[in-house]
This record gives structure tokens, C-alpha cells and sequence, in this order.
């Protein structure tokens, strides 16, 4: 088990080592495997791509940001400009139904709603934008439309984990009560965190997941 001195040290590499972030800016705490990230980045993207690099980390049981966006001067775009480039991402991306998928932009905010049919239609929807020039942050209140939930949703969810991870799955409870997944067991690391519940989202008729896994000390 690594110390939290360890923890810091190994989180400011992958900080360092990733070219997409610019780590004389990101302040790094650790207590009790739970890394907070401060300071004040250029982009959104910039804020999505600490986060990433935080959670690849070997150790890393969680994850606190308190990293702020303050744009740079050319990065800077209107609201106006920002729309605009909301609108066409959503145009070409293939996989967003953009007829169902709404957005309102004020401050450099995007705020998503509408409803969707699966849950990789609104994540797509938030990395679309996360790549705009001039966001400051995402809120997105997509909902996904009310679907029939199987009776054997609890055992598919099992089966695919079993093909993501056969070791974790056998660690991991699955309930589902109604049209909610709750999530419990231990895992070895965030990565693996994450991957328990990228499992159970494609389930049908599924529209809330408790993550309530754990990473092993």
C-alpha cells in the first residue's frame, strides 16, 4: 500500500507526464488515498484531463477537484460563439440524436437537457463539448426516456463484467430495484472502479446507478 507522500509523488508525474496538462498550475493534496487537485487551468478540457490522469494512478481511492477554469485570453469566446460551436459538434457527431438533446449557454456554462435513449448518448453529448474553447463548465441534465427493465438485468450486468474483469466480478454484489442498479464490493483500483460501472450502464431500462464499490486500501 502506498503512503500518501508516495501517492503525491506518483499523481504529480502523471500530472507532468501528460501533454494535454500543464502541471505548474495544479496544486496536489493526499490524505487517506483521497487526491485533491487546486489551482486554476486554461480549459475545461484541461480540468477533464487532470481528473483522467489522477484516476490512472495506482492507489488512488478518490478524488476531490477544486481545480477552477479561468479562460485564456485566447481561448476566450462569447456565449454566442459558444453556442454556435455546441450546435455544430452535436451536427456531426454521429452517435447524439441532436433532435433530442437541448443546450443553453450564460457565463461560459453549458447546460444540457433533453432525453435520450441510452446512457453513451449523453456522455457523448458532455465530451462534445468538454473540447470547446471558452467552456467553463458542463452541467449536464440529460435523462434518459423510461424504458422496461428485464428481469434478468442483474445477471447481464454480472456477465458483462465478467468480461471486462473476471477477478473483480466476482467481488462485485449487483441489486437493482426497479429501474436503479446499486453497485457494492471492493476493487483493487480506481481504474477498475470505473469499469464496474461502465458495465452496468448499457443495461436496459436502467436509469440511475449507486457506484457504491471501493477501492481497496
Amino acid at each position: 500500500m502506498k503512503t500518501d507522500a508516495q501517492l503525491r509523488k506518483d499523481v504529480l508525474a502523471e500530472l507532468e507526464w501528460d501533454p494535454a496538462i500543464n502541471a505548474t498550475h495544479v496544486g496536489v493534496a493526499v490524505q487517506d488515498g483521497v487526491v485533491t487537485l487546486s489551482g486554476h487551468l486554461a480549459t475545461f478540457a484541461e480540468k477533464v484531463a487532470a481528473e483522467r490522469a489522477t484516476k490512472r494512478v495506482a492507489g488512488v481511492r478518490g478524488v476531490a477537484l477544486e481545480l477552477d477554469v479561468k479562460v485564456a485570453p485566447h481561448h476566450a469566446l462569447s456565449d454566442a460563439e459558444i453556442a454556435a460551436a455546441v450546435q455544430a459538434a452535436f451536427k456531426w457527431h454521429a452517435l447524439i440524436p441532436e433532435d433530442r438533446v437541448h443546450f443553453t449557454v450564460e457565463k461560459g456554462w453549458v447546460t444540457l437537457t433533453g432525453a435520450v435513449d441510452w446512457p453513451h448518448q449523453r456522455h457523448d453529448a458532455e465530451v462534445a463539448v468538454q473540447a470547446i474553447g471558452g467552456v467553463r463548465g458542463i452541467a449536464n441534465n440529460i435523462h434518459l426516456r423510461k424504458r422496461e427493465t428485464p428481469d434478468d438485468v442483474a445477471h447481464r450486468i454480472h456477465e458483462a463484467l465478467a468480461r471486462y474483469a473476471d477477478d473483480e466480478a466476482t467481488h462485485i454484489e449487483v441489486r437493482v430495484d426497479g429501474d436503479t442498479v446499486t453497485l457494492r464490493g471492493t476493487v483493487h483500483s480506481w481504474a477498475e472502479h470505473g469499469v464496474v460501472q461502465h458495465a452496468a450502464w448499457p443495461a436496459p431500462g436502467i436509469q440511475r446507478i449507486f457506484n457504491e464499490v471501493r477501492v481497496k486500501d
